[in-house]
């Protein structure tokens, strides 16, 4: 029973290392594959002598991370946590930014692969956002993460020139932004460059990569203004409406005429002319009725001269400033920072 028990701890150990990782027969190194063949075989003094063996073999940096990560995970199996924690820090300097899963690996492994997180300095998770902005003017934020409070610089090199971005001590989660501008003061011209971050403290030194693409390019200057957005202008003559007034003044005088001559013809001194009478007023009314019924002329409306005036005057300036604003952004370089794949190398 007490071997079957062993046999079971040692499945639960074991098994993380092979869920989490590549098959076997990814590696290029036939050592590491029969280091990583034992390991899961639970033979952890085989994985042990093998992985070291492997480590000392001409591996790329992936499977040399490789090789010590298994050394730690065979050490700490063993319950060497100070071996295990020493195999883990040479993995971290080889691959800064592995990680494990604490709900899929057992905790002495994870445990021994924090406490040689705190022990080492390594440069973690750099990245410089996409961004575009205008030189001088906006910003691109930087990321990283070290693991212990140390002296940072962080440059940027290329073909247009190179800027210290920042040098400060820092610790943990650190977030820097440059502001498009090299140290001449002139934004960078467009190419391949490489954004730099360094660390130190005491005798341990670090220092990781970033290749970045910069292409500048011209800033969009803004179209003038053919009218104000809200302000239309008005007429600045109207018709006026028909007025009925020559119609009516004509029929009251046809009127009056009218009434004259009958009072003429009752009176004593006889009356004459009615017929002409009665020809005039009807000659009245009709003049009337055209003058009435006739289109009237436009004439100035002062009110909509005078709004249209304070329009044309306010367009006129806003359409200067737009002149003097696309002046200066003829001036400005606006800056398309493209990060490619993250390749964060130790120097």
């Amino acid at each position: 029973m007490m071997r079957l028990l062993l046999l079971v701890g040692g499945v639960v150990v074991a098994l993380p290392l092979s869920a989490y990782r590549s098959p076997l027969t990814a590696q290029a190194s036939s050592t590491l594959r029969r280091a990583s063949q034992a390991y899961s075989s639970l033979a952890y003094a085989e994985a042990i002598a093998l992985a070291r063996q492997a480590s000392r073999e001409r591996l790329s940096l992936d499977d040399q991370a490789r090789a010590y990560e298994l050394l730690g995970f065979s050490y700490a199996s063993l319950d060497s946590t100070r071996q295990a924690t020493e195999a883990f820090k040479q993995a971290l300097l080889l691959n800064p930014d592995r990680t494990l899963d604490a709900g899929r690996i057992s905790p002495k492994i994870t445990s021994a692969f924090a406490l040689a997180l705190a022990q080492v300095l390594v440069l973690r998770d750099l990245r410089i956002d996409s961004a575009e902005f205008i030189a001088g003017a906006g910003a691109v934020p930087i990321h990283f993460t070290v693991t212990r409070t140390a002296r940072l610089r962080t440059r940027l090199v290329g073909p247009g020139g190179a800027i210290t971005v920042d040098s400060a001590l820092g610790e943990g989660s650190v977030r820097l932004q440059w502001n498009g501008l090299l140290s001449d003061g002139r934004p960078p011209a467009r190419g391949n460059y490489r954004l730099i971050v360094e660390a130190s403290a005491g005798r341990d030194s670090y220092a990781a990569s970033l290749p970045v693409r910069i292409d500048p390019g011209s800033v969009d200057t803004l179209p003038h203004l053919k009218s104000l957005p809200g302000y239309d202008l008005m007429p600045e003559s109207v018709v006026p409406p028909r007025s009925w007034k020559p119609v009516g003044l004509a029929l009251l005088a046809t009127s009056v005429a009218l009434g004259g001559s009958l009072a003429l013809e009752n009176s004593k001194l006889g009356g004459g002319g009615r017929r002409e009478i009665l020809t005039i007023g009807t000659g009245a009314a009709l003049v009337g009725l055209l003058a009435t019924v006739k289109k009237p002329a436009p004439v100035p409306a002062r009110a909509n001269i005078l709004y249209n005036s304070l329009v044309r005057e306010q367009l006129a300036r806003r359409n200067a400033e737009i002149a003097v604003e696309n002046a200066l952004r003829r001036r400005q370089v606006k800056l398309a920072i493209l990060p490619p794949a993250r390749a964060a190398r130790k120097s």
